[in-house]
């Protein structure tokens, strides 16, 4: 028989006949044949094929990448709004030329999703064998006559499967009652069973498939009743622990500020609190800078509140109170095991206790350089490890960023990298100092004190103009904070509704304290400690803020500063 495979008609009726896609394209780049099922699978129209460039009508950019005609033969799946297509290209030679390329596209849907489906039936299969294996001591399956088809009591018992496969349930476990399950169909749940001379907890649960019982499992969720009391105790721990973490984010993430918290008269101040409304409608990094009490945290908290984010916590972080050896794991958190003396479970870290709203990095210009390539990594790739761990976490959390220091001559000394400047640096709030804003100073006295009788839960008090007059002159080098503990210790002093000037401390007085008009002696240990203060303010005032270097000025290690400021309560 002789079939007309050389008759064109023919091979077009073949080649329109087939399921997959056919296009051929001629050596010099135009197409000279598509059947009907490319143009559907492309989505092409067939005026389309035979007047555009090859290949400028394929819609898909990523799909147009395969058919390139490199004369190197391939193929390619490629999956689009669930369609999964095989593409094939083969070059078409003869005696070493390239007459023509052929492309051939099929659909493979149907084949993935039943390759996927079952993967998904062996994944259950293989999570049931697993659950029986692992999340019990001991499991027995048994057909409708209560005779054993599955077995792992040989750990608990010392009983092989082998040994255990075909035979009555009843004569291989003590006590057992799945052949009384598989016959009455009814559960049993928590079970006290006598084996071996200790009572165990086991589970026995009835198999059944279209209304009639095919078997039954058992098994054992303790080796000893007395395992409960036990996990009871680490249920009672493990409550404790999460009401611990609970409080500690609902602290963390406590911002009661808002911009309208922001009390100011200074028209530079009213510009930046303008910038900082703005600034919370992105999701852009703020670099903050301001010497020590400005208020930094205060913008941050109204940057928050004020942002699309305000539902979520606010997490602040001091880099500078933080050892260097813990400041990884205090923001990134860790692994059980991690290092030695690692909490067991692990820790979650401030940046992940940040995901959905804010962290604000405080005194980020004393964090150590081998932290700041971590930071930067971490916020140019938007996500992080913990300590010990592998598992990448992704970042969603608005970046505020803070320092005393002067951030600029840091990245020049090599203190600070420049790179990771530029990266916070996006929208910057620079604060002014108190002493730069003196018409502010009556109104924020007045709003602090205002604050702290109802705090103190005291008497209402008024600020003595001769008060206010020494309040206007001092320098502030705490800033706003060290208003707040002036007029804090003053109302503590003050047996009157008026707050007078021998109740501010000595350094604003300038060494003149009177009480009932006469000089006062002063215990040694007073004058002392008054001393310390005098000294500590005076070099962070001398240094700009910098408690780093203000710790070396001293001669005391830095933490040994903080606790000395959070001793006198000077708040700087």
């Amino acid at each position: 028989m002789n079939l007309p495979i050389y008759n064109p008609d023919f091979l077009s009726f073949l080649l329109e006949s087939l399921l997959d896609g056919i296009l051929i394209v001629g050596g010099d780049g135009k197409v000279c044949y598509g059947n009907g099922t490319v143009l559907r699978m492309l989505d092409i129209d067939k005026k389309e094929l035979e007047s555009y460039p090859f290949p400028s009508f394929i819609k898909d950019k990523k799909l147009k990448e395969f058919f390139l005609l490199d004369g190197e033969k391939r193929e390619k799946e490629y999956n689009s709004n669930g369609s999964h297509l095989l593409l094939k290209y083969t070059p078409y030679e003869v005696d070493g030329d390239l007459l023509s390329h052929i492309f051939i596209i099929q659909d493979i849907t149907a084949i993935k999703d039943s390759q996927s489906q079952l993967l998904e039936e062996k994944m259950s299969l293989d999570m049931i064998e697993d659950l029986l294996e692992y999340a019990y001591e001991g499991f027995a399956l048994v057909d409708s006559e209560g005779k054993i088809v599955k077995w792992n009591y040989e750990e608990l018992l010392g009983i092989k499967e082998e040994d255990a496969i075909g035979k009555p349930v009843s004569q291989v476990i003590e006590n057992t009652r799945l052949d009384v399950v598989v016959k009455t169909g009814k559960k049993e749940i928590r079970h006290i069973q006598r084996i071996q001379g200790h009572d165990m907890v086991a589970n026995r649960v009835p198999i059944i498939r279209g209304g009639k019982i095919i078997g039954a499992v058992g098994a054992v969720l303790f080796r000893d009743a007395s395992d409960i009391r036990e996990m009871a105790k680490e249920l009672i721990e493990l409550e404790n622990k999460i009401n611990e973490y609970k409080g500690e984010i609902e602290r963390l993430q406590d911002s009661r500020y808002t911009f309208d918290s922001i009390i100011t008269r200074n028209p530079k101040m009213e510009y930046l609190k303008k910038l900082g409304r703005t600034a919370a409608q992105s999701n852009s990094t703020v670099l903050i800078l301001g010497e020590s009490g400005t208020g930094k945290e205060l913008f941050a908290q109204a940057i928050h509140k004020a942002s699309y984010r305000k539902f979520g916590p606010f997490i602040p972080i001091n880099c500078a109170a933080i050892p260097r050896e813990l400041l990884e794991s205090e923001l990134f958190g860790y692994e059980s095991g991690a290092f030695t003396g690692a909490r067991r479970g692990g820790k979650t870290g401030k940046f992940e206790l940040a995901n959905g709203g804010t962290i604000f990095l405080d005194e980020i210009g004393d964090m150590p350089l081998e932290m700041q390539v971590k930071l930067l990594r971490v916020l140019e790739e938007k996500e992080f490890e913990r300590v010990g761990g592998n598992q990448k976490i992704i970042l969603d959390a608005r970046i505020i960023a803070a320092t005393n220091e002067k951030i600029e001559e840091a990245v020049e000394k090599g203190r600070f990298r420049e790179d990771l400047y530029y990266r916070l640096n996006v929208i910057s709030i620079d604060i002014p100092p108190l002493r730069e804003r003196e018409e502010d100073i009556p109104l924020i006295a007045e709003h602090l004190l205002e604050y702290l009788v109802e705090e103190l839960n005291t008497e209402i008090k008024i600020i003595d103009n001769e008060t206010m007059d020494i309040l206007m002159k001092y320098h502030w080098p705490g800033n706003v904070r060290e208003l707040r503990n002036v007029l804090e210790r003053a109302i503590n002093l003050s047996t009157q509704q008026i707050i007078l000037p021998q109740h501010l401390p000595e350094r604003l007085v300038k060494n003149k304290i009177y009480i009932e008009g006469k000089e006062k002696i002063f215990p040694l240990k007073d004058v002392v400690a008054e001393a310390e203060k005098e000294a500590i303010v005076n070099a962070i005032t001398n240094t700009k803020g910098n408690k780093t270097l203000a710790a070396e000025y001293l001669g005391i290690h830095r933490t040994a500063l903080y606790k000395k400021i959070e001793k006198y309560g000077l708040s700087l």
